[in-house]
């Protein structure tokens, strides 16, 4: 019977031993593993992973490969995360490599981690510059190519394209299936408004509420068909960038269930403290310590939790989110919205990685104010006020903005009307690179720009003549060339109107340019235009730009590069005026004519000519002979 016993005894110790990893696999789960994968040959050769399961802590990872090496292990106050920081070797290839989790030298765990090979022709090193024009597209609202993931049933906000503030069903699909159309108007570039995973309970498709940072919302995609976007693009000469927020997240991210630390988030264990929106005081000499923190830590809504990017771990962690999604989709470019809410150190870190990595790169902050001193403060080069550096390379050009509009709709007078307009540029001095600034008449936060103008097709083609010749990388909103307009309502959900065709069923296809009216299909067509023959206009992608002060009512500003010069007219009078090219003879010289580059009409620049009544006139000068 002893035997027996012992037989049976040994035999339990033995299965103990051999079950034991199954067992203590069981106990251990990895919930989130992000980066979820990387690459080779990056200029930087640290990377920080962050794991998160429960009491994930407890272990211990472990690489048995001499080219991917951990060189630290970083634990914090909650027991289910670890962040293991990485070297990458020089000779690491490409290739799935396995991150082991042991207990008491007991390997519990292991993960297939994926290190790819890096694009050969990165879109980055282009980037997006002058010579090019960003179509701006709310996803949502512009085409929906793909009915069957209108509503995910994982997902909270199913689609009702009844309400003005909820999902419509646009989609990645639907970008694609549009490209062709936005290659024939002649853009260049795409921004989306973000698309990641947004899983809130309304209002998810405008994309600025992330729930996870590293998938497109099924609702949208897939990670996979956001890379073919790009790829697709890029086949028909336009890049893709991406909206990025670094500021905030949404309520329902999956790291709200279980905040890594203490200091995730700013005001993390009291109320709602908002922001007072107060950007001024940032700069101000008299603004109280209480105002400038209230501004960058404050959160913008409840359902908006306002990260703190002054923890390390977070900083790293949205430095590498960006990088991945650069590299992963082979992106042209990035827009990063409120800019200027979160942490200032932060953002001079962000923007150095990122450019460090892809030097060529271009990226535009939002910061909305309308005064060039706060605007110019941001953009890289800029000798600022208090020694702060930034390596941001570009801004969006909201006091140009707000001066088209009033230039166009204010009264003429010795300081208003187009002299505003004047004024704005006046004070490019401001900025440390004035032509690689981002301008644009309207954008998804504000009315149509055919709104503003009161719905003026005249006033129309004066602001979007001049947002395209004028210096700077235009952008036009989606919707914007067919006189998309919110002549009743300022709600969003409204500005964000349905693209007309872009739903199986629409009675106007403007796609097509089928059911549109006369004045849509005018814009539609000078919009066309004016766009393809600036793909090939040097003097406004690389032009210096020179302007005479407005006189009554007329404004004359030239492009000139090289041996290529453009004079551009805004008449904005009721009438026909007279034109005297030869006040102009400091730019003109001796050239003596000039065609129109849209209707080619001739002009002997000799003589005075009429030009009409509120219109813009663009003309090439041809060089003496």
């Amino acid at each position: 019977m002893i035997t027996t016993i012992f037989k049976r005894f040994v035999t339990v110790s033995i299965l103990s031993v051999l079950l034991c990893p199954t067992i203590q696999a069981q106990a251990y789960k990895i919930e989130h593993l992000e980066p979820i994968s990387w690459w080779n040959n990056m200029q930087s050769n640290s990377l920080q992973i962050m794991v998160h399961g429960k009491n994930i802590s407890n272990l211990t990872p472990r690489i048995q490969h001499d080219s991917l090496r951990i060189d630290g292990i970083k634990k914090v106050e909650n027991s289910n995360y670890l962040f293991i920081d990485l070297t990458l070797s020089e000779n690491l290839k490409p290739g799935k490599y396995a991150i082991d989790f042991y207990q008491d030298n007991v390997k519990v765990l292991t993960h297939q981690y994926d290190i790819l090979s890096r694009n050969k022709l990165s879109a980055a090193e282009t980037s997006f510059t002058a010579k090019d024009v960003i179509y701006l597209i709310t996803t949502d609202r512009f085409s929906n190519g793909d009915k069957s993931n209108d509503s995910v049933e994982t997902l909270i906000e199913k689609a009702d394209r009844s309400k003005k503030g909820g999902r419509h069903g646009g989609d990645i699909q639907g970008i694609i299936n549009q490209l062709a159309y936005l290659q024939d108007m002649g853009f260049t570039q795409i921004w989306t408004m973000p698309m990641v995973e947004n899983d809130m309970a309304d209002h998810s498709y405008h994309g600025y509420s992330a729930t996870d940072f590293y998938q497109i919302d099924p609702r949208f995609g897939s990670n996979e068909l956001y890379q073919k976007l790009a790829n697709q693009a890029q086949a028909h000469g336009i890049g893709l960038i991406k909206d990025v927020v670094l500021n905030h997240i949404g309520a329902n991210h999956w790291w709200m269930k279980d905040l890594p630390t203490s200091d995730w988030l700013n005001y993390q264990n009291s109320d709602f403290t908002g922001t007072q929106h107060r950007r001024e005081s940032l700069h101000d000499p008299h603004a109280s310590q209480h105002d400038k923190t209230l501004f960058a830590d404050g959160w913008f809504v409840p359902t908006m939790p306002d990260l703190n990017q002054r923890n390390e771990l977070l900083s790293n962690y949205l430095i590498q989110n960006t990088l991945w999604w650069i590299e992963y989709a082979n992106l042209s470019g990035l827009r990063v919205d409120t800019y200027s809410y979160s942490d200032k150190a932060f953002l001079s870190t962000w923007t150095k990685r990122i450019t460090e990595e892809y030097p060529n790169i271009n990226i535009v902050g939002e910061e909305w104010a309308t005064n060039p001193a706060i605007v110019s403060y941001w953009q890289r080069g800029k000798k600022t006020h208090d020694g702060y550096q930034s390596y941001l390379p570009s801004v969006m050009d909201f006091p140009l903005q707000a001066a088209i509009v009033a230039g166009l709709t204010h009264q003429e007078n010795w300081n208003t009307g187009l002299n505003e307009l004047y004024q704005a540029i006046a004070n490019d001095f401001q900025y440390a690179d004035p032509y690689n600034l981002v301008t644009f008449t309207d954008n998804h936060d504000m009315s149509r720009i055919y709104t503003q103008l009161n719905e003026d097709l005249s006033l129309f083609k004066m602001a979007m003549g001049y947002l395209l010749t004028s210096r700077g990388i235009p952008q036009v909103y989606y919707g914007t060339e067919v006189l998309l307009a919110n002549p009743t309502s300022t709600d969003h959900g409204i500005i964000r109107s349905d693209f007309p065709g872009g739903w199986q069923g629409d009675k106007h296809n403007a796609f097509q340019g089928l059911g549109l009216t006369n004045q849509q299909t005018e814009a539609q067509s000078y919009i066309r235009s004016l766009l393809n023959w600036r793909k090939n206009a040097k003097a406004i992608h690389h032009g210096k730009l020179t302007h005479f002060a407005p006189k009554n009512g007329v404004y004359v500003y030239f492009r000139e590069y090289q041996n290529e010069k453009i004079m551009v007219v805004l008449n904005k009078n009721k009438q026909q005026v007279p034109l005297n090219p030869m006040d102009y003879n400091e730019v003109i010289q001796l050239n003596k004519q000039a065609i129109n580059v849209l209707t080619g009409e001739s002009l002997l620049l000799t003589n005075p000519v009429s030009i009409p009544s509120q219109s813009i006139s663009i003309w090439q000068i041809k060089e003496h002979e």
